[in-house]
């Protein structure tokens, strides 16, 4: 069985939507309750960690009630950094195997969460082959210092999933060598676990700005379809 640990713990400052990002409605319906209906009928999840920012723990209950979620769930306020909030939420996980999702990837679907489950390897992340050239540079000259190869490289994406004890071991590690990583998959393998992918959807963004936002509503009311 897993352990869904959600983050929902950010504020959302480049939207500047005067309240956290994951409260924005999209087609009608906050961000943060589209993660939560795409794997409430998985049988294979059968606890959510949600974290939440301060302050906004009774709003964040409500919601989920007004969704009617039945999939328990255990609320944990957000740490400083998500790097410290995944680490809080790890304790709080019950099962040998985790699941990561953010909120802010709203259009998620549930075929994607049994695909990451039906993955044979125990620590998987869905990655996007990335289709535009990416340079090293010296942000302060502004000099291009080399080039990197554009096939061996990816666009890390969210579901990710790991035993809860390959987590633990990453983020001891990461304790230890005083750094601080912005998801888990290259966390893990830093740290010396064996960590796959498999191929994810350009559908499967993070919105971090207002056109973001737009263009998920876009895209969950069905109006990029095919005809």
């Amino acid at each position: 069985m897993y352990t869904l640990a959600l983050l929902n713990g950010g504020v959302g400052t480049r939207v500047a939507a005067g309240q956290p990002k994951q409260l924005i409605r999209v087609n009608h319906i906050p961000a943060m309750i589209y993660p939560l209906i795409a794997v409430d009928d998985i049988p294979e999840i059968d606890q959510i960690i949600l974290n939440y920012p301060a302050g906004w723990e009774d709003t964040m209950r409500k919601l989920v009630a007004d969704y009617a979620i039945k999939t328990p769930i255990k609320y944990v306020e957000g740490g400083d950094t998500r790097h410290s909030s995944v680490q809080k939420m790890l304790e709080h996980c019950d099962n040998e195997h985790v699941i990561l999702h953010e909120t802010a990837r709203p259009l998620v679907t549930k075929a994607e969460f049994e695909a990451l489950i039906a993955a044979e390897n125990d620590n998987v992340s869905f990655m996007l082959e990335i289709p535009f050239t990416v340079a090293p540079v010296d942000p302060d000259t502004q000099q291009v210092t080399g080039s990197l190869e554009r096939a061996r490289l990816r666009n890390v994406q969210l579901p990710q999933k790991f035993r809860k004890t390959t987590l633990e071991a990453g983020h001891a590690y990461a304790l230890k060598e005083n750094v601080v990583f912005t998801e888990d998959a290259t966390l893990c393998a830093v740290a010396g676990a064996d960590v796959y992918y498999i191929p994810g959807s350009d559908r499967n963004f993070k919105v971090t700005t207002k056109t973001d936002v737009r263009l998920a509503g876009y895209l969950l009311a069905g109006d990029d379809e095919d005809e």
